[in-house]
């Protein structure tokens, strides 16, 4: 194994690499400073104070002040800015009336995440503003600044985020893409070495070599394992160690399945450049089935349950509940059953197509005697 430097880079060189490189585009977690538009036609001080809030705000950066709503318009259609607030005219008089008084907030919604921002930083922004304008009406009324505080909140809300505290996209994302990466990279490598034994005449040495070919090449994918689950996340400081314990055993289970399906792909394609070809593009549409990119329920009846011929699929769920919010083995026991089932089924069908002709024989004659 060691001496096909492909098959190496792939199961060794591979997931070290992605270790590295691929949280580092996840690094900011959060988006900060979205560009946008802040669109002012009612000139009075409660405007300029809302712009105010606006550009002290870390999630949007007012890049453009205008009365004009079409040139704000044209900024969002041209990428300049994310999006933009419209503060009509006759905004004071109607707060000073105490009539409903509505900011419109429009932002891009081709890019979700600084959408979100758009709409959050707007919505703080002025909600301070609010906050404090309806403080001033309540002390106006004779109230002292602590009854106006608790009457404009008698309850106050805190949100904590229990298993992504920092509520980072990569805590979520990378954390999940982490199992796809040890699939991907272990699958490749082992149809690699499987479709290179087929071309050599090399793939029927019997039981006992498949079995050390096997335990083989699931050698790397458990120190692969260990140094996302154990390095990687610490690293990055992702949300881990949950249940540490349960982890091991679902690499225990995990790497056996990856490694038994990718030498039958092998088997199956019986050429080393055409498992490459046929496996490298099965990595997004698997991120799209594995449940945490697109809603399961979403998905088509068929693809719902083919999705679960991989193995990612049960590793993610059972990955994110161990690693991420701590869940007990019994929360997880339904995808570790199913992947010593992927094990059973796929070990057990490569010994019975790598037995040696002379094992087929003894078979054969074994039942002819009975």
């Amino acid at each position: 194994m060691l001496r096909d430097k492909g098959v190496a880079l792939l199961l060794l060189g591979a997931p070290v690499l992605y270790g590295f490189f691929y949280p580092w585009f996840y690094a900011p977690e959060v988006v900060q400073r979205v560009p946008v538009a802040l669109v002012v036609q009612d000139a009075s001080n409660l405007s300029r104070q809302m712009l105010r809030f606006a550009q002290a705000s870390p999630r949007i950066e007012p890049v453009l002040n205008t009365p004009d709503e079409g040139q704000a318009r044209d900024a969002l259609l041209r990428g300049q800015v994310q999006g933009y607030a419209l503060i009509r005219p006759g905004l004071k008089r109607d707060v000073l009336h105490a009539a409903s008084a509505v900011v419109p907030v429009y932002a891009n919604g081709a890019y979700p995440l600084a959408a979100k921002q758009v709409q959050y930083g707007f919505a703080e922004a002025f909600g301070t503003v609010s906050a404090g304008v309806e403080l001033k009406r309540l002390q106006a009324g004779g109230q002292s600044a602590v009854q106006a505080a608790a009457s404009r909140s008698p309850v106050n809300l805190q949100s904590v985020a229990l298993f992504n505290p920092t509520e980072g996209y990569g805590s979520f994302v990378v954390a999940a893409v982490a199992i796809l990466i040890l699939q991907q990279t272990l699958l490749m490598g082992s149809a690699m070495l499987v479709g290179t034994w087929r071309e050599e005449g090399l793939e029927r040495p019997g039981t006992r070599q498949w079995l050390a070919r096997l335990l083989a090449l699931c050698l790397p994918g458990w120190l692969a394992g260990l140094f996302y689950f154990g390095w990687i996340f610490v690293w990055q400081d992702y949300p881990r160690g949950g249940n540490p314990l349960g982890a091991l055993a679902l690499l225990a289970v995990f790497t056996p399945a990856v490694a038994g399906i990718g030498c039958l792909v092998g088997w199956w394609l019986a050429e080393r450049e055409r498992a490459l070809q046929v496996l490298m593009f099965t990595s997004v549409p698997l991120a799209f089935l594995g449940g945490f990119t697109w809603p399961v329920e979403a998905l088509p009846e068929p693809l719902a349950w083919l999705r679960w011929l991989s193995p990612s699929t049960a590793g993610i769920a059972a990955s994110l509940r161990l690693n991420q919010a701590g869940a007990p083995i019994d929360a997880v026991l339904a995808q570790l059953a199913w992947l010593a089932a992927l094990v059973l089924l796929s070990w057990g069908t490569l010994l019975w197509l790598g037995r040696s002709p002379r094992e087929g024989n003894s078979s054969q004659i074994g039942r002819q005697s009975a």
